[in-house]
């Protein structure tokens, strides 16, 4: 356990822990709902960094294949509880906006900062050019996926009819399976889309049990702060007039995923542009083909189905985005500047959605 403590002081993110305990006085103090967000917001920052940092730290110890599985199964784990949290309060809306917001987040913000910082500090950065456009023709298979049941649904039904819910299970069913064909590939090959696999020089070297000890600590508290997160945002969205909309398409995807947001940056200013790539592409897949189908069969166990029917102003940013994102990367070539024009759109959209009614 001195080794769990000695982590803590070495990374400075830790120090974010003590908004945990507080978040939890603050609910039980009845506190102002927008301050209790905030706080409660600012508690699962570290706690995802935690489950990503045990999850490379067992990635170490089991071989690339195993890794790889590892990444793509726990990768969005935070988000994936905070949005099983939301399902069972009845904020559909809320969970699948956090889908859209979390690939327009890697696509614009991450891979948009990446390149501001990479290119600020070496220039021209280069990655394999073959792989983005692979990645680029995955990431449009994944939104199609997205897309068809929106599209076609009003034509087969209302919303919740059950022709409606039995069309959004079946594609969910092919996503998973497209996925599951997705992690096959990622054992043949040591650079699949679906997943990434962090240098061993740069994920931390813990036992496997103290991996495993922080994993399931970090998992067990996020659970508990994701309650305290979506009682606040019900009253924040009631007081403050501040859409479902928006606190699930920019703030709950920025909330669960910053720490791996902040690790691809952080490749890209070490001029690891590919490894900052690959973060940005295979995180979007994973919400895409994985996590966004999971929901509607966790919803419907719950008795809170949920559709994979988004709205207008959902699709057209899914679209916008990939086709941004790709056509950036296609050169296999990054600059500062197109960095910043992803980011300038990620702004856009989020100015946008924050005025929505």
């Amino acid at each position: 356990m001195s080794k769990l403590f000695v982590f803590i002081k070495s990374k400075p993110i830790s120090l974010l822990l003590v908004f945990m305990p507080l978040a939890l006085v603050a609910e039980y103090l009845h506190w102002n709902a927008l301050a209790v967000f905030i706080i409660a917001s600012i508690g699962v920052i570290p706690l995802a960094a935690f489950i990503g940092e045990a999850t490379e730290a067992l990635a170490v110890h089991t071989s690339p294949r195993v890794g790889a599985l590892l990444n793509a199964t726990l990768g969005n784990a935070a988000e994936l509880i905070i949005t099983i949290v939301a399902i069972r309060a009845g904020l559909l809306e809320l969970v699948k906006a956090s889908i859209t917001g979390s690939i327009l987040g890697n696509l614009l913000l991450v891979l948009g900062a990446s390149m501001v910082v990479g290119g600020v500090k070496h220039g021209i950065q280069t990655f394999d050019r073959r792989s983005a456009g692979r990645n680029a023709i995955l990431l449009l298979l994944a939104v199609v996926a997205l897309l068809v049941p929106s599209t076609l649904s009003h034509s087969i039904g209302p919303d919740n009819s059950t022709p409606v819910e039995a069309f959004s299970i079946g594609v969910a069913i092919v996503m998973i399976i497209l996925y599951g064909l997705g992690l096959y590939d990622a054992a043949k090959s040591p650079s699949s889309p679906i997943t990434h696999n962090t240098p061993h020089e740069s994920a931390p070297h813990w036992p496997v049990r103290t991996a495993v000890i922080i994993l399931s600590v970090a998992t067990i508290a996020i659970v508990f702060l994701s309650e305290v997160l979506v009682a606040s945002a019900e009253a924040v969205v009631t007081e403050y007039n501040i859409s479902e909309f928006f606190l699930g398409i920019i703030l709950i995807p920025l909330i669960g995923n910053v720490a791996e947001h902040l690790v691809a940056v952080q490749f890209a200013a070490k001029n690891k542009m590919d490894l900052s790539v690959e973060i940005a592409v295979s995180s979007s897949l994973q919400i895409a083909l994985f996590v966004a189908p999971l929901l509607v069969f966790i919803s419907l166990a719950m008795g809170n189905p949920m559709q994979l029917i988004f709205n207008q102003f959902e699709l057209l940013a899914l679209l916008i985005g990939v086709f941004i994102a790709s056509f950036v990367s296609s050169d296999g070539e990054s600059t500062w500047l197109e960095g910043a024009g992803l980011v300038a759109v990620y702004i856009i959209f989020a100015l946008g959605f924050f005025l929505l009614p």
